[in-house]
């Protein structure tokens, strides 16, 4: 009948549509399978912000990988350095902290320090002599990347405020005697008369306001309170994807910058991508941070105030906004909070050098004849003050050193050593009070340093020459 042959001719139509509606369907979910594998494979700017891993079950994987990972970072440390406890006799940190003496770097077997300066860079290259310690130094644990502080802050920060610092996944590396002296003294530009107002002390939440009330105005008052106050950061906050046992209120600007200095404390820079082509971060001094034109390693950002903010907006999260605006971004008021803080941050001096004359110089009649004559190689062989004048002794610039020439591209511990390209000049003034030294905290004494620049200026300096040098940087 003719109603039944256009009810089987309707029921054939509805399952040919069905059936294209299936195959559609299924290539779609094929395509997105097939996409999805693809994006895994390829590297991508963003950070997961889903892990597909839960919380308990990722930090008991860790902990249990945890020695492994830090024994691959400490044979190679070995490897490259003499890591004894070996301090000057006369000399120390403006607080009485010994300073380590000494070429801490290792050399190939069967050669010099003198033989290295004569030969070219090709020569060191391809003779595979460039010394390990004077290649990039990778983060504890490269490919996690994230903020790692020394023992000494992580206990002082507990006793104080009751916030665990440690991670459980990886420990800090270097040991504390290569470190600044801690806690670090604390000077003002605006009131010298008072020399150490840190009276010993590490400053934070507990006592920022007993200890500077009366010597800030309400405005730089309100802008170390701030320093001092944590806020969510990658490996320190609430979510599960945190690297702390707890959940974490976060890091204070200071719980790196200790004092307004230094104390070791590592990172990865948030600039670089791919992970392994990141570098490690040696935390600098904000010691006069007045007289800075430059902020970041490599950022080149043109003020204190520009780079507060990009660190409470991104560098806490290794430069990802997705992942801070997950984890709790500090988004500060830039004409005030961000201006306070600018304002502390730019009353931190440089400890005394009561050496030095009112253009930066050695007084002759304080310095001793090794000093002076170090001055004088500093000024003229080593060429030291082309990038480095008095009186704060930078030249608030950047500058590539190309150390590619004397090495082929390697990986090293999951990070890439190859170009690094250019690199903020540094002050060297209060140099004593700020190992380990270079961005990344590569060079452990200031006899590295020296040999580091030796080798690649080309300025062949003789081991009196060299002395001397290290001499004068103490007066600095």
């Amino acid at each position: 009948m003719p109603g039944t042959w256009m009810e089987k001719n309707e029921r054939l139509e509805t399952a040919k549509m069905k059936t294209r509606k299936y195959i559609l369907f299924g290539v779609m979910v094929l395509s997105c399978l097939v996409a999805s594998l693809g994006q895994e494979s390829k590297k991508s700017s963003y950070l997961p912000v889903v892990p597909n891993e839960e919380f308990s079950n990722m930090m008991s994987r860790m902990k249990m990988e945890k020695p492994a990972v830090m024994k691959r970072q400490m044979n190679l440390l070995q490897e490259r350095y003499d890591l004894r406890n070996d301090s000057a006799t006369n000399i120390t940190m403006t607080r009485g902290k010994p300073i380590q003496r000494g070429i801490r770097v290792k050399l190939a077997p069967g050669t010099s320090w003198d033989k290295l300066a004569a030969m070219t860079p090709d020569e060191i290259r391809d003779g595979n002599l460039f010394p390990q310690g004077f290649l990039p130094l990778p983060h504890p644990n490269h490919m996690e990347g994230g903020m790692v502080f020394p023992q000494f802050e992580i206990d002082e920060i507990k006793k104080q405020e009751g916030r665990d610092l440690t991670r459980f996944d990886l420990d800090f590396d270097l040991p504390d005697h290569f470190l600044p002296e801690f806690p670090a003294p604390i000077f003002l530009t605006t009131r010298p008369d008072l020399g150490d107002v840190s009276q010993g002390k590490l400053v934070t939440m507990d006592n920022y306001f007993e200890l500077f009330d009366g010597i800030l105005n309400p405005k730089q008052l309100e802008g170390l309170r701030l320093l001092v106050t944590p806020f969510p950061q990658q490996q320190f906050n609430e979510t599960s994807d945190r690297r702390s046992a707890r959940p974490s209120r976060g890091v204070a600007c200071f719980d790196c910058h200790a004092n307004g200095h230094a104390n070791g404390s590592t990172h990865l820079v948030g600039d670089i991508r791919p992970q392994e082509y990141r570098h490690r971060l040696d935390t600098p001094s904000l010691r006069g941070v007045n007289i800075q034109r430059l902020f970041g390693s490599q950022r080149a950002l043109k003020s204190v105030e520009d780079f507060t903010e990009f660190e409470q907006r991104g560098a806490y999260f290794d430069g990802d906004p997705v992942i801070a605006t997950k984890k709790g971004a500090n988004i500060l008021e830039r004409g005030s909070q961000v201006q306070f803080m600018g304002e502390f941050q730019e009353l931190l001096d440089f400890p005394p050098a009561p050496k030095l004359d009112i253009f930066g110089k050695l007084n002759p009649e304080k310095a001793s004849a090794v000093e002076l004559r170090g001055q004088a190689i500093f000024f003229g062989k080593a060429q030291c003050a082309v990038c480095h004048p008095p009186p704060y002794y930078t030249d608030n610039s950047m500058h590539n050193l190309h150390a590619e020439r004397f090495f082929n591209a390697r990986v090293i511990n999951g990070m890439v050593a190859s170009a690094e390209g250019p690199i903020k000049t540094f002050p060297l003034r209060g140099i004593k009070d700020s190992p380990p030294y270079f961005h990344d905290g590569r060079l452990l004494t200031l006899e590295d340093t020296v040999e580091y620049f030796n080798l690649i200026s080309g300025t062949r300096l003789s081991a009196e020459e060299k002395a001397d040098l290290v001499a004068f940087l103490y007066t600095l």
